[in-house]
């Protein structure tokens, strides 16, 4: 393949907006490897660099935030052994918005040929297997998954065949649907916490062994501290930004829960979350296809910040395709 054109990369210039520019392709450490991208998933954690902070500095690097990325090795680094030019790869970075991106052999994941035609962005995927696995889930629990975006409903596929019963918690009715669809075995419609709050501790008053947040929000983390089980979890699966929370620590303490942060940094973790994923996918625990409700090209990208911020009923996840 002929690199020596360069490559376009998506640029956010400034909050909310990006610019489609050309650069060149520089040279590979030996360690490295050149991808040339099939597409790239848009994540919630990025809206706050989108819709701007006096923190971020403009602009940002190219292809950035992109962090959901796939697609094919071009070439490699002299002392890469693991991969090989032509196969098909998802990776860790953040510069994937953009026709080709360049990793370190040590970020990156083999896809199975048996997934050649499937979309795959590895990294929240393996964020949402990290998440299952912290949250220690055994047979018969009552769980409550509070949100119902990509991580609250693969969690509900992965659930599905797991012995549990399991109650999803939404602003978006239409999602709720998905959630059904997708495995839930309830749905409650988030419009006031209180009244929620007293409606899901009337529905099991004994409380949720695991409740899993999922948003990010405030709101989140109160609801999940008045409606888990005494001696239960909560898991913090959604990525908090814009300052301090606020919880009821009495109550916490009363029922003498453990919370866990299931958040993961350890870059091996994170490779070994994508391919647990990739394996639950051969097997058909999940179907990604459901989950990918939105498709836009790189010149479009604008457009699908936009539909992430706005939280459209019946979102779930959005791709890039390059």
């Amino acid at each position: 393949m002929n690199t020596s054109e360069g490559f376009i990369s998506a640029v956010l210039s400034s909050p909310k907006h990006f610019t489609i520019e050309k650069r060149s392709i520089p040279e590979l450490s030996d360690s490295e490897i050149l991808i040339k991208l099939e597409g790239c998933g848009v994540c919630a954690s990025n809206l706050p660099l989108w819709q701007g902070r006096p923190w971020f500095n403009y602009p940002q690097k190219p292809g950035a935030p992109g962090h959901e990325g796939w697609g094919r090795i071009v070439c490699s680094g002299k002392k890469v052994t693991r991969f090989k030019t032509g196969e098909r790869v998802a990776f860790l970075s953040f510069s994937s918005f953009a026709s080709f991106d360049i990793v370190e052999e040590a970020n990156v994941v083999a896809i199975p040929k048996e997934l050649d035609s499937t979309p795959f962005p590895g990294e929240p995927f393996g964020c949402v297997m990290n998440i299952l696995e912290r949250s220690q889930i055994k047979k018969g629990q009552n769980v409550a998954i509070i949100g119902s975006g990509f991580i609250g409903n693969t969690l509900c596929q992965l659930l599905r065949s797991s012995g549990v019963q399991t109650t999803v918690i939404s602003k978006r009715q239409k999602n709720l649907s998905l959630s059904l669809k997708n495995g839930a075995t309830k749905a409650f419609l988030l419009t006031n916490t209180t009244d929620l709050i007293n409606t899901l501790n009337g529905e099991n008053p004994d409380g949720y062994d695991r409740v899993i947040e999922t948003c990010g929000y405030q709101e989140a983390l109160t609801i999940a501290g008045e409606i888990v089980k005494t001696g239960g979890k909560i898991i913090i699966a959604g990525y908090h930004q814009d300052g301090l929370r606020t919880v009821n620590m009495q109550v916490w303490n009363w029922k003498g829960i453990d919370v866990i942060n299931a958040h993961e940094r350890d870059t091996s973790k994170c490779l070994h979350g994508m391919s647990k994923a990739i394996e639950a996918i051969s097997k058909k625990i999940i179907d990604p296809s459901v989950l990918y409700t939105h498709q836009f090209n790189l010149s479009e990208i604008s457009e699908a910040f936009e539909l992430l911020n706005n939280s459209s009923e019946g979102f779930i996840k959005a791709l890039v395709f390059l």
